[in-house]
């Protein structure tokens, strides 16, 4: 059940961000056990100057280029199904869409299963839909 938003800057065209989509889902059901038909993301796109990144921190160099994916999942992975996500995001990237590995960054955050409500006003992940 994660939530994503995928952070780039302008310009790409609308198959791209649907590229773009479509494997970052990919890596998410092949990787971390992400239903098919799980699917809730965000794309934001900003202007140059409102993307503000390091070009070499802890990687790099990173171009204009850069994608940011920040991640809201329910269930806490372990540290090796995390790592085998960034891996296969960064591949199936450079494959589909000719992204730099160098990039890609991942941000990756947890929540309670309280704190969703797919709709209806119900905490729907503890709720039951009787």
């Amino acid at each position: 059940m994660p939530f994503s938003r995928i952070a780039l800057h302008q310009g790409k065209s609308a198959e791209y961000l649907q590229r773009l989509s479509d494997t970052l889902h990919r890596a998410l059901v092949e990787t971390f056990g992400v239903p098919q038909a799980d699917k809730f993301q965000a794309i934001d796109q900003y202007r140059p100057g409102e993307l503000i990144y390091d070009r070499d921190y802890l990687g790099g160099p990173r171009s204009i280029d850069f994608v940011l994916f920040y991640i809201t999942c329910g269930r806490p992975r372990d540290t090796a199904t995390k790592q085998r996500f960034y891996r296969r995001l960064a591949s199936l990237l450079q494959e589909d869409l000719q992204l730099r590995p160098e990039d890609v960054m991942v941000v990756i955050v947890t929540s309670q299963r309280d704190e969703w409500s797919f709709s209806a006003g119900r905490a729907s992940m503890i709720e039951s839909q009787a």
